[in-house]
């Protein structure tokens, strides 16, 4: 099985480098061939600073190596790497991320506003879906096993749900170094300072307490 899961990834790593990345990227195309980002420069800038002396340990990261702890309410864990956390990226127009889920574990619905997300399969089964933004709401939802592919399209609300009766594993790839992440819960219950309680009401059309009991099981 550890064969297996190993192939698969490979596979995917594969095909994210045959993509032209730079032809659909969300970010400005580089100027250069690298800018290895400097998170102690003072200046601030559209990203990050170039660090003046680049080496090759700043183009490898360990971050996706180990599972993460799905030991929480959402029985979830998103380990993403982007150019705040693996220099190499800056400008490079992309950014990854490795999902891990227990049994029934959910990414709830969320977007990107600067990225669209290709998200691979590598062990477990998982329900997907994405809502279109035409004005209809439609809902495309699919069961994906290992080794499947599918894509969430720029900014639109998706979600991920384990459907299967074991630990599942996804590995994603997003055309952003900073494609941002809007969790609609969090967002619309949890924001800091709160959107008005009129407004949710109206919104939602709910009564206060409701409104109360929703924010009151986000905080917890």
């Amino acid at each position: 099985m550890a064969a297996f899961v190993h192939f698969l990834g490979l596979c995917f790593l594969g095909l994210l480098v045959a993509v032209p990345w730079g032809a659909i990227a969300a970010d400005e195309d580089p100027l250069q061939d690298v800018c290895v980002a400097d998170p102690n420069a003072q200046v601030k800038v559209n990203g990050f600073v170039c660090k003046a002396m680049p080496n090759a340990s700043d183009f490898v990261s360990p971050l996706l190596r180990k599972a993460g702890n799905t030991n929480n309410k959402l029985g979830s864990s998103v380990t993403a790497a982007g150019a705040a956390n693996f220099p190499g990226l800056n400008t490079q127009g992309l950014s990854f991320a490795r999902i891990d889920y227990a049994p029934g574990g959910v990414v709830p619905p969320h977007n990107h506003p600067r990225a669209s997300e290709v998200l691979f399969v590598v062990a477990g089964t998982l329900r997907v879906g994405f809502v279109s933004s035409d004005g209809n709401s439609t809902l495309f939802t699919n069961t994906l096993y290992p080794g499947d592919l599918t894509v969430f399209p720029r900014g639109l609300v998706h979600f991920i749900i384990n459907v299967g009766d074991s630990q599942a594993f996804s590995l994603s790839g997003l055309d952003s170094q900073n494609p941002g992440a809007s969790l609609l819960p969090t967002v619309l219950f949890a924001s800091n300072p709160t959107i008005g309680d009129d407004v949710l009401g109206k919104a939602f059309n709910l009564p206060q307490k409701e409104i109360d009991m929703i924010k009151a099981a986000l905080k917890g």
